[in-house]
């Protein structure tokens, strides 16, 4: 019986070409695009689960609470200080380690060069167990000098011999220490949150950290993985953390306010495998992802799916009445309802099954591309640990009975005798005209919404990569490692050679840049208000206003030839208690942004000049520094359009300045650049030459967000391509089932484009009530999204009448050539039967 019901189920197929074919493109090309997409979302959420034992591995995470923006701001870095407290107050932790990360010189044979290198605890290996396939991870940092390499970088390195035992040396806070490779782990998979490609043991004698970076809770520079015991779960946890924190967090004087780092901030233990999706998404070691855009690819790869078998179900229901009589003389011959049902149900499965195999192709074909596109490592697997042949078959079923099940019970309804009697074959069922409506909208308004939808996106990410970001980003070229102590002494030498280089405009230091993990803060209070002030606190030269392109809006800027205007405490990078004292007493000149002015509630840029607020500047015991504000600048976005600006601090101060920033002509930017490479390489031979143009980095740091964007306006392309299959297929069956009608209405006068106007304004409805469905869901969607940026496109009208519009003509264009065809036919054709 069932290879009856295969062989019939053919013939049907093979007797309806046209049928068929639409049926089948469609639902392949939506199983196609609803496969990708899935495997994208499992690799998105795969993240980090084949680390052994990450059951019990956590990440710390320092959330701040942001009352001024209305907001929680989430860091994946925490203090050094925590995850040691944590320990020791929580039994339920069975092993902690500290990580910091760093690009260190690196030298070997006399070359120098930079690598990701982790300082970390020697416990580090033996909570996160990354692999090693020579030596024991667990055990290869316990020496001071040990070193642990990926096997890229071990090859690379020491191409051909046995790495372990190798000497790399490395430049530490000026000092040059060697390692010696202890083992070898496997190189990372793209699916983790951890990035390097060398591993040293964390030593607190070179890092060169002052004895408050071990102490206070709000100095983030590293992270803190923590593994529970067995059993142990956050919950567990989480109640005693503001117990924990009052035990250990002391409070520090501000100007007479006592205030603790606990006060608006909090520690979270994030799963491992949670911490690329995580709400914290600042300072991770890797680029994380929204998670509410992985949930968007699940939900347009459902919707495609769902559009295919609407398709499927529209043309089956459209064909019913022509099956009318095959179906009558099955019931007269003896066959029952259930019979009926289970044979077009077949029928359905076989076009499930042919347009998998051809979704399939599809997939295999274009996977590679989608792969490198999002720079994700896709693998179509059917057998073995992540194949999906079993989930292949299982969406066959799936497909076949969703499509075809509503169809299978309307063509077995057909009553035989009136039927037979009337000789009819071409008669719609009552009531599938209405469902197939409702259907086309429902499609419609889905590939609307998705059209307006990648409009948006895309248009916020082309605006935020050409947006002001309130400094001159055109012939901008940020240099890094001008703090490296081994340049120190001949860096004010190299700036000066820089600024002679031909074609430089300016050239300045500071330790903040485009786009750094540089994050300093500074407490300030302002006389009258009891309230202490958190803002950003940036070490400037004279030169850094100029090279940025940044003119005072009030005031005026930093003058070398101005004593007052020097912030240094003392000559060295580490201030005496004496120079601290002479400081606190003579005060210091500074220069805010807009935002800070607004924040600390000095009035108008203008207003603020000459006013003087107190700054944590020095040692809490020392007391507060007076900061006299000598000039306003306007708001920089150095960071993501979804931060809001920050407020800043610059102050002039050469002690500690880690990023240079040279203005180029930007017509002659390459050759520029190469000339101060070459300056840099004469000063600093030993030190790799790391520079980068503010437009690319700008440009690289929405990378991520255009490729998303571009992929899902591909996949909305697709869902659009599927709806005009769909109603390309109803449009020929209609005007094959109007002929007879469209013969009279000629006969009694109507001309060819009163045919096409009929024809086309029957599918123009659904289209129309489409947008009314699908532009408030789009909006909604839209501006819930748009509310993550603090600097953001309109949106407008624009976008949902052009999306509207751009449906309307598809939908006219896909169905006008039936229509034309039908309307040119000659009447004596349609009736010489009557």
């Amino acid at each position: 019986m069932l290879q009856n019901y295969l062989m019939t189920g053919l013939r049907s197929l093979s007797r309806n070409r046209a049928f068929a074919a639409i049926n089948i493109l469609g639902l392949a090309i939506g199983m196609a695009a609803c496969i990708m997409l899935l495997l994208f979302v499992r690799y998105e959420t795969s993240y980090d689960d084949w680390l052994p034992g990450h059951e019990r591995v956590y990440q710390v995470q320092t959330f701040y609470d942001d009352p001024d923006n209305n907001r929680e701001h989430g860091s994946q870095m925490s203090a050094y200080a925590v995850g040691r407290t944590l320990a020791k107050d929580f039994p339920e932790i069975e092993a902690v380690a500290y990580v910091a990360r760093g690009s260190p010189v690196i030298l070997q044979d006399g070359v120098a060069s930079t690598s990701e290198v982790l300082m970390a605890d020697p416990s580090f290996l033996d909570i996160v167990a990354l692999p090693t396939v020579r030596g024991d991870g667990r055990t290869a940092l316990r020496d001071i000098n040990g070193l642990v390499l990926t096997e890229s970088e071990a090859a690379r390195r020491f191409p051909g011999v046995d790495p372990i035992g190798k000497t790399l040396s490395m430049v530490r806070n000026g000092k040059v220490i060697d390692y010696h490779v202890t083992a070898v782990m496997r190189d990372l998979p793209k699916n983790s949150h951890v990035a390097m490609t060398m591993v040293v043991p964390y030593n607190t004698a070179v890092i060169g950290q002052p004895p408050e970076f071990y102490t206070r809770f709000g100095w983030n520079a590293g992270y803190n993985y923590v593994r529970l015991r067995p059993g142990v779960t956050p919950a567990d946890i989480g109640p005693r953390l503001a117990a924990w924190e009052k035990r250990n967090i002391a409070p520090y004087d501000v100007g007479g306010v006592m205030v603790s780092e606990g006060d608006t901030t909090d520690w979270k233990l994030v799963p491992v495998t949670d911490v690329h999706l995580g709400e914290a998404s600042d300072g991770g070691l890797t680029p994380g992802n929204d998670p509410r855009t992985i949930a968007t690819f699940a939900l347009v790869a459902v919707l495609i799916l769902a559009m295919a078998c609407i398709n499927f179900t529209n043309l089956s229901t459209a064909r019913a009445g022509q099956r009318a009589r095959e179906v009558a003389l099955r019931k007269v011959m003896g066959a029952s309802r259930g019979q009926l049902v289970t044979q077009f149900l077949g029928e359905s499965l076989v076009v499930a099954a042919l347009a998998m195999i051809v979704a399939l192709a599809i997939v295999e074909l274009t996977l590679p591309a989608l792969s490198a596109f999002l720079d994700a490592d896709l693998r179509l697997h059917y057998l073995g640990a992540g194949g999906i042949l079993a989930p292949i078959i299982a969406l066959v079923i799936v497909v076949g009975i969703a499509a075809g099940l509503y169809p299978a019970f309307v063509l077995s309804r057909f009553d035989p005798a009136p039927v037979l009697k009337s000789n009819r074959s071409g008669t719609d069922t009552q009531g599938s005209g209405r469902l197939r409506s409702i259907l086309v909208v429902g499609q419609f308004a889905v590939s609307i919404a998705l059209v307006i939808c990648t409009a948006v996106v895309a248009a916020q990410t082309a605006y935020v990569r050409s947006a002001d970001g309130g400094y001159d980003r055109t012939g901008l070229l940020q240099v890094t490692g001008i703090g490296r102590r081994q340049i120190e002494p001949v860096a004010d030498n190299l700036v000066d050679a820089v600024a002679r280089v031909p074609g430089v405009e300016g050239v300045g230091r500071t330790t903040i840049g485009v786009n750094t993990q540089s994050r300093i803060n500074t407490s300030v209070r302002i006389d009258g208000n009891p309230r202490p002030f958190e803002v950003g606190n940036y070490n400037v030269d004279t030169g850094f206003f100029g090279a940025m392109g940044l003119k005072p809006i009030a005031g005026r800027l930093f003058d070398r030839a101005n004593p007052g205007d020097d912030g240094r405490a003392g000559s060295g990078t580490e201030a005496t208690d004496d120079e601290q004292r002479a400081l606190v007493a003579r005060g210091i000149n500074i220069v805010l942004n807009r935002e800070a002015v607004r924040k600390l509630g000095l009035g108008t840029p203008q207003q603020a000049v000459g006013k003087t607020i107190r700054v944590a500047a020095v040692a809490e015991k020392f007391g507060l520094v007076p900061a006299t504000v000598i000039g306003v600048v306007a708001d920089l976005r150095l960071r993501s359009f979804r931060d809001p600006y920050e407020p800043i601090m610059f102050i002039y101060d050469r002690s500690y300045l880690s990023e240079m920033v040279v203005r180029v002509k930007a017509n002659e930017a390459g050759a520029v650049r190469d000339r101060v490479e070459a300056v840099w390489k004469r000063y600093a031979p030993l030190v790799p030459f790391q520079a980068e143009f503010a437009d690319d980095i700008v440009r690289q740091q929405y990378d991520a967000d255009e490729a998303r964007a571009t992929t899902f306006a591909a996949f909305a392309g697709l869902a659009i391509i599927v709806a005009c299959l769909g109603l390309y297929g109803l449009a020929a069956f209609t005007a094959e089932r109007r002929t007879r009608e469209i013969g009279i209405r000629k006969v009694l006068g109507a001309r060819t484009r009163d045919i096409v106007r009929l024809l086309v304004w029957q599918f123009s409805k659904p289209v129309l009530i489409a947008n009314i469905i699908a532009w408030p869901v789009a909006w909604w969607l839209m501006r819930d999204w748009l509310n993550g940026f603090s600097d953001r496109i309109n949106l407008g009208p624009q976008w949902f009448i052009g999306a509207g519009a751009a449906a309307a003509l598809i939908a006219a264009t896909t169905i006008i050539g039936h229509a034309l065809k039908v309307a040119r036919s000659s009447p004596a054709l349609a009736l010489r039967y009557e």
